[in-house]
């Protein structure tokens, strides 16, 4: 993903390297698909001194989840997730912990990347938590955050934040242009109003031509679906391509949305925690819905409606 729009966060960034005192713990917070993993990477190879051309760096340590070995990301590949409750775990801090007892290898400073940081179970945080009030000499942390407020505060307070804003429709169209040119005018209009500034949801709903889809659903959760039209346009958009790739990609989004209306609508979190709960039920039931996409996008448009309407009467 190419780092546009964030010429004031590189400015702050570079504004403390070159200082007397760097911060030792940096938060890069903004939604999902700004950039920030790449600005983090980026930024670490900065602080360890590296050229960009250089492999892995023996002192940027990246914490992050995913498939456990090859036979676990095959099986994704197939449409079943390797971890439906995905977050970073506590051993896997206590790994990184130990790894940081040892000076860095190659130079005085060493870079410890988490991402994404607020997707951690409470151990983690907490085991974290230790490392970020007395960090070890020559050791700085990036944690790249969606929904910063999902961190503990005691995390928060201790890092400097850089926020990422989103990307305007210019910036989104002609990075799309750049990175999707085959893409037709109606598809990349879709996708960059859908993706609402961010240029890496963009490129995703492009590549899955689910723009139209993304757009249905942010009507459904903001303005509700009594008389059940919408839901049956979502239903003919999903519906018109079986894939199992695609499918994933089209419940992502509706989590996506999702965390959304949490972060930004002060909805019922009663109500949210459920309907996320109910998402990954249904990814859990991918096969099934494979073979009819159409009534998957019903129960996912009804969902929606359903958390949109606890936001309404929440703030009413």
């Amino acid at each position: 993903m190419s780092l546009v729009g964030h010429d004031d966060a590189w400015a702050e960034w570079r504004s403390a390297l070159g200082g007397a005192r760097m911060h030792h713990a940096w938060l890069l917070a903004g939604k999902k698909g700004l950039g920030k993993a790449s600005f983090a990477q980026a930024a670490a190879r900065e602080l360890v001194g590296v050229d960009p051309g250089f492999g892995d760096h023996p002192d940027i340590l990246t914490l992050t989840y995913g498939p456990k070995n090859k036979e676990e990301a095959k099986k994704r590949d197939d449409g079943k997730p390797y971890d439906l409750a995905r977050g970073i775990k506590v051993e896997q801090v206590r790994e990184i912990q130990r790894r940081l007892t040892t000076r860095p290898t190659m130079g005085n400073r060493r870079a410890v990347i988490i991402d994404p940081a607020d997707d951690m179970e409470t151990g983690a945080s907490n085991a974290l938590l230790k490392s970020l009030e007395e960090p070890p000499e020559g050791t700085f942390f990036l944690l790249v955050a969606h929904s910063p407020a999902r961190l503990l505060p005691t995390i928060r307070s201790r890092c400097r934040t850089v926020r990422f804003p989103t990307l305007s429709k210019e910036q989104m169209d002609a990075l799309l242009r750049e990175l999707a040119p085959d893409a037709d005018i109606a598809t990349r209009d879709a996708s960059i109003d859908a993706a609402a500034g961010s240029p890496g949801a963009a490129l995703s709903f492009v590549e899955r031509d689910l723009g139209s889809a993304a757009r249905l659903m942010r009507t459904i959760i903001e303005k509700g679906d009594r008389d059940f039209a919408l839901r049956g346009e979502l239903a003919g958009v999903i519906g018109a391509k079986q894939d199992i790739p695609r499918l994933q990609a089209i419940l992502d989004l509706a989590r996506a949305i999702l965390a959304e209306r949490v972060d930004h609508a002060g909805a019922d979190p009663r109500k949210l925690v459920e309907t996320h709960s109910e998402l990954v039920r249904l990814t859990g039931e991918q096969p099934t819905y494979n073979f009819d996409l159409g009534l998957l996008a019903m129960e996912i448009g009804t969902l929606l409606a359903a958390a949109g309407a606890a936001s309404e009467r929440r703030n009413g």
